[in-house]
């Protein structure tokens, strides 16, 4: 079973910076790798919906970023460490959420529904 482990949250002023990361485990118990899987960051505020943010497959290098973060996130990947990366740049308000990362096989989607393991979120809390 994969394990993720999220990190890098905190509070920030608006227009500030956060990193994210996201440690993957456990990826080769069941005969894969991490080129295997593409890795997803989720974020759900209160009262909302989970909704996806940004996602690296490491199998074609794709990359997915919802249109309320492209041109301030950035997501890459250490596959030597098997790690995620989430750099978030003028973050707003409205990003305050719990941020979780999440892997599927293979290729990226913004569908929660299609990965099939999760981190236990960190917060990411953006003060106006």
């Amino acid at each position: 079973e994969v394990q993720l482990q999220a990190s890098g949250g905190g509070l920030v002023q608006a227009g500030g910076s956060l990193r994210l990361s996201c440690a993957a485990s456990g990826l080769t118990s069941m005969g894969f790798t991490f080129d295997d899987y593409a890795i997803g960051w989720f974020r759900q505020a209160p009262g909302k919906e989970r909704e996806g943010v940004s996602c690296i497959s490491s199998r074609d290098g794709s990359t997915y970023y919802a249109d309320s973060v492209e041109g301030r996130f950035t997501i890459d990947s250490d596959n030597a460490k098997n790690t995620v990366y989430l750099q978030m740049n003028s973050l707003k308000p409205e990003d305050t959420a719990v941020y979780y990362c999440a892997a599927a096989y293979y290729y990226c989607s913004s569908d929660p529904s299609l990965f099939s393991s999760w981190g236990q979120g960190t917060q990411v809390t953006v003060s106006s």
